[in-house]
């Protein structure tokens, strides 16, 4: 009786295994950190923030980028982002059947020039 087939199998279905849940992992990831300069920031109740397009576009595409990871979502809008730690936003979507969506973002920290930010799945 030969082994030497099933032990190969196994290996081989373990690697598949690891090599997908590590790249479930990479994709999956909800944080992001944005530079703040003349093209990607605003002024809002006098701090810097992030333009609400650069959110709504980095949370769009980062928001369901594997079909295991989460649903069909279309982000309709985000706010502008205060780049002050701690800041909270909600970014607006819809999923698949259309239902409304409320996404929160949170800044995670913040400073003269950047601002690392991550949102919640839903």
């Amino acid at each position: 009786m030969e082994r030497k087939p099933f032990v190969i199998t196994g290996v081989t279905v373990a690697a598949v295994a690891v090599g997908g849940g590590a790249l479930t992992y990479a994709m999956s990831g909800t944080e992001s950190t944005t530079g703040l300069d003349k093209s990607t920031t605003v002024t809002v109740d006098g701090h810097k923030a992030l333009r609400g397009a650069i959110v709504t576009g980095r949370t769009s595409s980062m928001y369901s980028p594997l079909p295991w990871i989460g649903g069909d979502t279309d982000i309709v809008k985000c706010p502008d982002l205060k780049a002050v730690a701690g800041a909270k936003a909600t970014c607006t979507a819809k999923d698949g059947d259309g239902k409304d969506l409320s996404i929160p973002v949170t800044v995670v920290k913040a400073d003269a020039t950047s601002i690392t930010w991550k949102f919640e799945r839903v």
